[in-house]
């Protein structure tokens, strides 16, 4: 096998496109591919504990308080205590962050289209299938 061929190579350098694809889409926002992430998460679902943020987006627990860290500052999320829970919180949209979580959602629409231009409908689908199982957890060895 030659090292253009391995999966690795070609998983790696797919991501790295698909995330040079996104921040070029929301770079106009002045929020990174990682922090539009979130935002579309979030727009999906406000107001969710953050680990469990952390999980949808399968991101680490670290990562997420960074994330969520810049995106306070820009006004666009805010953490308010869990109910029930003094040490976790729940990470919401701002007024500002529902505008931005809209505009985000429409952009990756329109940015998921155009990336993936090149396939077909089937060939798409089928991409998306075979990453899902990819990503499925494989054993420790």
């Amino acid at each position: 096998m030659e090292a253009r061929d391995c999966i690795f190579f070609l998983l790696t350098k797919a991501s790295l496109a698909g995330v040079g694809f996104t921040s070029r889409r929301v770079e106009h926002l002045g929020v990174t591919a990682s922090q539009a992430m979130v935002l579309n998460f979030l727009g999906e679902e406000d107001c969710i504990p953050q680990h469990a943020l952390g999980q949808k987006v399968q991101i680490t627990s670290a990562t997420m308080t960074g994330i969520l860290d810049r995106l306070e500052k820009m006004d666009l999320v805010e953490r308010r205590p869990q109910p029930g829970d003094r040490r976790a919180f729940l990470a919401c949209l701002t007024e500002k962050g529902i505008e931005y979580a809209k505009e985000i959602h429409s952009t990756m629409v329109d940015a998921n289209e155009e990336f993936l231009s090149r396939l077909s409908q089937e060939q798409s689908n089928t991409l998306r299938d075979l990453l899902k199982q990819v990503m499925e957890e494989r054993p420790q060895r």
